[in-house]
């Protein structure tokens, strides 16, 4: 899993390329304290780059949403795949998370 950051005014967007599972815990909760640390009132995560997504990758996008939710910050997917989001429906998580087909649409919800 590769892991990119980029800001743009208030918000940060975190580019997530590979796939969401275990070894990816780490290097996801350390980018998402960091932003979070440097009061960005919200996050995208850039899902456009992700294929597949197990069981601890699910339970990493719920820390993040209650991560972020604790800290007064908002967080938002952008661009997931077909098959991301039938794994988000299938575990009854698409309600969970505030969705968006694109990344600059996402981005442009903050304002």
């Amino acid at each position: 899993m590769k892991v990119k950051t980029q800001d743009y005014n208030n918000v940060t967007v975190v580019e997530l390329q590979g796939e969401l599972d275990s070894e990816f815990t780490d290097l996801l909760q350390n980018t998402i304290t960091g932003i979070i640390n440097s009061h960005k009132a919200g996050i995208v995560l850039d899902m456009s780059g992700v294929g597949f997504i197990d069981s601890e990758g699910l339970e990493q996008l719920l820390w993040v949403r209650d991560y972020c939710h604790e800290n007064d910050c908002q967080l938002r997917l952008a661009g997931l795949d077909e098959n991301c989001r039938k794994i988000l429906e299938i575990t009854r998580l698409e309600n969970e998370f505030d969705r968006y087909a694109e990344l600059a649409e996402a981005v442009k919800s903050f304002v």
